[in-house]
């Protein structure tokens, strides 16, 4: 019988992080062209923003192409580009939605870095473990009857992972991303936030005992008023408790006195970065479909019903254009292959190569293995005498070095008909024959100097 299973074993609940992971939405946040210091600040902060399903350490090349990035989008579950650019006019972000569009075109009316907002604050409140969890998205005013408006939602929206209220957990939500539409001037402000719960009921002395820090009481006379004292909020705290904020814990949450059942102020500190964007162009498809919408540029039905017919000509004229691309690559590879054997042929016709021998598998025996002598008579042909025993050639055998095998080197005989190319090969084998050679002749030429007591060159 197999051994049981622990309780632990038995308890262990399936780790469903990867599928969650595979299942969220990806994206891709880099820039085209040159954009300039400041703008290049502003791509490391949205990457900061899209943490931790983007690629926070993603390099550019200036030869990279939009194709490039679109062939490695899905394999890595890429779903979104966030595209910056710059003119001479003004800055622009383009959000693009994979494989199949739409395309969002947006101008950068203005825009602070996420170092500028934190330099204004005297508290800042950022954590490097509060970007390990996606932000919470909160859509404000994007309510209205325009094809745009829906489109925007849907981009946005469909930019963060979705939230499972039955399990999802209060400690993770650490940040929020709002995106609210202005309809007076018809821009849409974008704000990033650290959110807090701080429990109510509980004063500012307090707080500061409850955090394990040592406060300063050389104002007060007494230890009353210390903790009856509320003191003033900051100006990352400038919020106010009220109904608007005050929700009761549901779970355990991080930060001392925020406990389950009680009740928490829910408090917002802005960590930038923040942007104001304003909707120009929206394309089907990946910056080549048709226009959705245009700010600048009104047209009729008609002239609409003519782009949309051109568009379908240019889309088939495309179609053909590569159906006959293949078939000439095809037709060329087949005179290729129809050109290489006439040439062959010709070529076994004048005894240039070989013809065509009839395929046998079985081995033949190549004339060196017939025509072989022993060591020692090799030796006393060589150099005049018999061997002494001390070398102890014996009645081994030896390949003749006058009978040539298969494998012997050849002068190669380089044809008229052939190329520069393999007439210069024939001559580098010639090169190398000669000086195996001149190798061997000088190895048997050191052996008889030594046999006859005189020394060679080196020697003493």
């Amino acid at each position: 019988m197999g051994r049981k299973k622990g309780r632990a074993v038995r308890n262990l609940k399936p780790d469903n992080r990867e599928e969650e992971h595979k299942k969220a939405p990806h994206s891709f946040i880099f820039h085209r062209g040159t954009i300039g210091k400041t703008m290049m600040h502003l791509v490391t902060d949205m990457r900061r923003v899209m943490e931790p399903y983007t690629a926070s350490t993603l390099k550019i090349k200036a030869k990279n192409v939009l194709k490039d990035f679109i062939n490695v989008a899905g394999p890595l579950n890429v779903s979104h580009f966030m595209i910056f650019s710059k003119t001479k006019d003004a800055a622009y972000l383009r959000f693009i939605r994979l494989p199949r569009g739409p395309t969002l075109l947006f101008k950068i009316e203005e825009y602070s870095l996420t170092r500028d907002v934190l330099s204004v604050m005297k508290r800042r409140s950022v954590e490097s473990k509060q970007f390990s969890h996606h932000p919470l998205l909160v859509m404000s005013n994007f309510s209205g009857e325009g094809l745009h408006l829906k489109l925007m939602a849907s981009m946005f929206q469909n930019m963060f992972p979705s939230l499972n209220v039955n399990s999802v957990k209060l400690g993770q939500l650490r940040r929020c991303v709002l995106m609210h539409y202005d309809k007076e001037n018809d821009l849409i402000e974008f704000r990033h936030y650290n959110v807090r719960a701080v429990p109510l009921g509980v004063s500012r002395g307090i707080k500061k005992i409850i955090k394990n820090k040592i406060p300063d009481m050389s104002k007060y006379k007494d230890f009353s008023e210390f903790l009856l004292k509320s003191g003033d909020l900051s100006e990352s705290e400038a919020e106010l408790d009220g109904p608007q904020n005050e929700v009761e814990i549901t779970q355990e949450r991080t930060g001392r006195g925020n406990l389950k059942g009680s009740k928490s102020a829910i408090r917002l500190s802005e960590i930038g970065p923040r942007m104001k964007l304003r909707l120009v162009k929206i394309e089907d498809g990946i910056n080549k479909g048709e226009v959705l919408f245009h700010r600048y540029v009104e047209k009729s039905a008609e002239d609409l019903a003519a782009m949309k017919k051109a568009h379908i000509q240019k889309k088939e004229l495309k179609h053909q254009r590569k159906l006959a691309q293949n078939k000439n690559v095809e037709r060329k590879l087949k005179e290729r292959d129809e050109n290489k054997e006439r040439s062959l042929e010709g070529m076994r016709r004048k005894g240039q190569i070989p013809a065509e021998e009839d395929e046998d598998d079985s081995p033949r025996e190549s004339p060196a293995e017939s025509e072989s002598e022993d060591d020692a008579a090799y030796y006393e042909r060589e150099v005049g005498h018999k061997p002494e025993p001390e070398l102890g050639l014996g009645d081994r055998k030896r390949k003749s070095a006058n009978v040539k095998g298969p494998n012997a080197a050849k002068k190669p005989k380089v044809a008229s008909g052939e190329s520069k190319w393999q007439q210069k090969k024939a001559r580098q084998q010639l090169q190398v024959q000669q000086t195996k050679e001149k190798k061997q002749k000088k190895e048997m030429r050191t052996a008889n100097k030594r046999k006859k007591g005189r020394p060679g060159k080196g020697r003493k």
